[in-house]
């Protein structure tokens, strides 16, 4: 199924948030170092952005206005990039190897009193985010610590 760039764009943000930031998981996915990334690339971006313009107009002249314009846009689109790669990441199933991890997770967490409905045959990474979040925050630290 095909998504609008600004529905995947939304998708990206919204996973960004769901994913759990923790130092456990850092290692095992690429997830830890894109939102770090692009939580940086929010922040720093526009301002790189509005700074390369005013200085390429003001020391160059406005002869260089499209080179201006041109290197302000490729650094505010940093990180919608990064966000559209989240967004991506969010619906993409997960490989055999992960997706029978992901089904012993939910099994040992159900066991331990974990009270959820497994969603989908196919998971994708946006059901294991929301699984490793509840993970961390509904189960007791000895039970995570087991897993990784």
């Amino acid at each position: 199924m095909q998504k609008s760039v600004m529905s995947q764009v939304q998708l990206g943000r919204s996973y960004a948030k769901t994913w759990p930031m923790r130092k456990e998981v850092a290692p095992l996915f690429a997830e830890f170092k894109v939102i770090r990334a692009t939580e940086l690339a929010i922040t720093v971006m526009p301002i790189l952005a509005m700074l390369t313009l005013f200085f390429q107009i003001n020391y160059l002249g406005s002869g260089f206005l499209p080179q201006a314009i041109a290197s302000s846009l490729f650094f505010i689109s940093l990180p919608l990039q990064g966000l559209l790669w989240l967004g991506k990441r969010a619906q993409t199933e997960l490989e055999p190897a992960m997706q029978q991890w992901y089904n012993e997770l939910f099994a040992k967490m159900v066991a331990n009193g974990y009270d959820a409905q497994m969603g989908k045959n196919k998971p994708r990474y946006l059901e294991l985010a929301e699984l490793l979040k509840d993970m961390f925050d509904k189960m007791d630290k000895t039970f995570t610590k087991e897993q990784f």
